[in-house]
């Protein structure tokens, strides 16, 4: 009975709209829903403070999407218009937030340093994966296998297929996803950590884009008891009992390594030690390397190679001279993979440790091919020194430990080839003469590395093993970010046919460009090259090069072109390395404006986005936000508000240039703009340096930037938009 509405155009348009309290008063005049389309579309919506009232002359609500559709909403504060104000101010800010990321762009290797001891280091790496929909990150080092570090999804972290170096080791924020804030926290780092760290942000399964991160755990420094320490025992040593005691006790747990360096490829070599704690006849004595394999075990008297990793089996041997503690261990056929810090740990009968010593292993050389990618293919050569029975296993293995080619029962086993090689390889088999090289075919930048074959006997011991360092050579095509055009050469050797299929990839595996059955499909290729490349057909000549328009320096990376035979059979492969410059752009302080240039493809999908923001100095900040059709200035950083402007028929053009007015030093930094829609995904990356401060002379004087990259509008203090 007491309800009012002071505003006879006030309306609700839902008849179950209802108020249950008798003294709710809105007693403003000016309070307006001017929308016909607002509902409250909850039947059994109230407000059930009889104190309620809004009574501010500003209040408006005309929003034409606002609705509210939960059956539980209940307005019981008479304070509700100011919670209505903090509730917009955090809203502003969660929009402000949109585009953090402190290193998005991923322009330098991150640096970081610990000693080892620490508690636990922080892996920097920052990207607004909120937003986006259904992103993950993956934490993953490219020189270990399995290289993934750690797995951070939705759900959760997804640790099934993580190195077991860092089981147990590693963590991320629980909303990581939500924040953007993808570090990866590393417990007890230890000099064995150090390594190139690779941060992966996954979109729908696509990398989006990767950040390095380059991680150096030192040793310890020496405390500085140490060397008084040292100084105390050498005048202490001068006593011979307990000089013996000492000499006794750095002989029962030596922890400098000695080192033993020795050239590739030898017959053998010795890890020597001898031991001087007096021991009986039930010790076990284990070498094993330093990522904890057993490279030899000694127990009761006798070996066990049972015990041993495979990839030691038969190519050991150790002294077992109790009396005088001699348990150097003979490697045989030493190759590069075997460089590494070898452990001899004697144990009592009961378990308890009694001695040990470290030994650093370096192998110097190996015999190194070089070829370039696109040639047929490489011959990978070995002869051994002495023939070979017909029961013997070969076994030729990359530098991820996958099996290339695999000879054995007197015939080729391809089903145990890794997929990769299957159908790439081809084995001498001329066993009389020891010669086992191998053939790789279309050989390309991804088989670099070290190719390793070993020789099994029968039983499965090692006979022989040697090591061939490959290196292929890409050629390089250089380019400034904003040319129209790159071209990604490419012609065979021999003419190709006309059902062939031609798939350029990039290094990620996405689909660049792919031509089957005498025409494009651009159906299979990834959105962020959709529309924007072009390949020559002339089979007869096999000019199968790419043109790639308007690259940024997202683009920059290996791209592979691969030639399939209407049977799926790969004909040939060659890879090109693009390198896109990023665009610098300096301006004077006091020029009018400045223009940051970004041009891609024409004819854009009418749902698509632009976002520019600057990324560093941080704090990140939205610079400008291109949606729906129209700017969208709420959503910019203040700081940037009412300087900035865009083409107005930029979707049409392509032109998504930005232009900044009156720039400042404080304006100095990096941009990046990011153009997504349902069917396509772009991003350029922007380096602007604002210089000094200048007095502008007058109206007319010409301000001019200078630019590494093509600006289609170089005289920027009088040339519109």
């Amino acid at each position: 009975s007491n309800f009012c509405i002071a505003d006879p155009n006030f309306c609700v348009a839902d008849p179950n709209f209802c108020i249950v309290a008798p003294n709710v008063c809105i007693a403003d005049p000016n309070f307006c829903i001017d929308d016909p389309n607002f509902c409250i579309a909850d039947p059994n919506f109230y407000v059930a403070d009889p104190n309620f009232c809004i009574a501010d002359p500003n209040v408006c609500i005309a929003d034409p999407n606002f609705c509210i559709a939960d059956p539980n909403f209940c307005i019981a504060d008479p304070n509700f218009y100011a919670f209505l104000v903090v509730v917009s101010f955090l809203l502003f800010f969660k929009f402000w937030w949109m585009c953090v990321s402190q290193h998005a762009l991923g322009l330098e290797v991150k640096k970081v340093e610990v000693e080892e001891g620490q508690g636990s280091v922080l892996l920097p790496c920052e990207f607004p994966t909120f937003y986006f929909d259904n992103c993950s990150v993956e934490w993953s080092r490219s020189d270990l296998n399995p290289s993934t570090v750690h797995l951070h999804q939705d759900k959760g972290d997804h640790l099934q297929n993580q190195n077991q170096n860092y089981r147990g080791r590693t963590s991320m924020r629980t909303d990581a996803l939500e924040y953007g804030e993808l570090g990866l926290n590393l417990t007890h780092p230890s000099v064995y950590d150090t390594g190139n760290y690779t941060c992966s942000t996954l979109h729908h399964g696509d990398k989006v884009r990767q950040f390095k991160v380059q991680l150096k755990v030192r040793k310890a420094p020496v405390p500085i008891w140490v060397p008084v320490l040292v100084v105390l025992l050498i005048l202490l040593v001068l006593d011979a009992v307990i000089g013996g005691v000492l000499w006794s006790r750095r002989s029962k747990f030596n922890t400098v390594p000695q080192v033993v360096e020795v050239d590739s490829g030898v017959e053998s070599v010795l890890l020597p030690w001898r031991t001087n704690v007096p021991l009986t006849d039930d010790v076990r004595v284990e070498w094993t390397d330093k990522e904890n394999r057993k490279v030899h075990v000694y127990q009761n008297g006798s070996d066990h190679p049972e015990e041993q990793d495979r990839r030691y089996r038969g190519g050991t041997e150790m002294k077992k001279d109790l009396k005088t503690g001699d348990f150097s261990l003979t490697m045989k056929h030493v190759t590069s993979v075997d460089k590494n810090i070898y452990t001899c740990t004697v144990y009592s009968r009961d378990g308890n440790r009694r001695s040990s010593k470290d030994v650093n292993l370096k192998v110097r050389g190996q015999y190194e091919q070089r070829v370039d990618s696109g040639v047929e293919s490489v011959l990978l050569p070995w002869r051994t020194s002495v023939p070979l029975t017909d029961d013997v296993t070969v076994e030729w293995t990359d530098k991820n430990n996958r099996k290339v080619h695999v000879y054995q029962n007197g015939s080729d086993d391809p089903e145990e080839q890794d997929r990769r090689y299957r159908g790439g390889t081809e084995m001498k088999k001329d066993l009389k003469t020891g010669d086992v090289s191998l053939t790789l075919k279309y050989p390309t930048w991804d088989d670099s590395g070290r190719f390793l074959c070993t020789i099994y006997s029968n039983h499965g011991n090692i006979l022989r093993r040697k090591d061939v360092m490959l290196k292929v050579r890409v050629p390089q095509v250089v380019v400034d970010s904003g040319v129209e055009s790159v071209l990604l050469p490419w012609r065979t050797n021999v003419p190709l046919t006309d059902d062939v299929t031609v798939e350029w990839t990039d290094e990620e595996n996405r689909k660049v460009h792919v031509y089957q059955n005498g025409s494009d499909h651009p159906e299979e290729q990834d959105r962020r090259y959709r529309g924007g490349t072009e390949m020559k057909k002339d089979l007869k000549t096999g000019d199968v090069s790419l043109t790639l328009k308007y690259p940024t320096w997202d683009d920059s990376g290996r791209f592979l072109c691969t030639i399939y035979s209407n049977h799926g059979n790969i004909l040939m492969r060659k890879d090109v390395e693009l390198k896109v410059r990023v665009c610098q752009v300096e301006v004077e302080e006091g020029a009018e404006s400045v223009l940051l240039p970004f041009r891609t493809t024409p004819d854009l999908p009418g749902d698509t986005k632009v976002v520019w923001c600057r990324f560093k100095p941080g704090p990140v900040m939205m610079v400008h936000l291109y949606q729906n059709g129209s700017d969208q200035s709420d959503e910019q950083n203040q700081f940037y508000r009412g300087r900035t402007e865009m083409n107005e028929d930029l979707l049409r053009t392509g032109d998504l240039s930005l232009r900044l007015k009156n720039p400042t030093e404080t304006d100095s930094g990096e941009y990046g703009c990011v153009v997504e829609s349902r069917d396509i995904w772009r991003w350029t990356t922007v380096m602007l340096q604002v210089k000094g401060t200048v007095q502008v002379q007058g109206p007319t004087e010409d301000i001019r930037t200078s630019s590494s990259c093509p600006d289609p509008t170089p005289l920027l203090a009088d040339s519109p938009l």
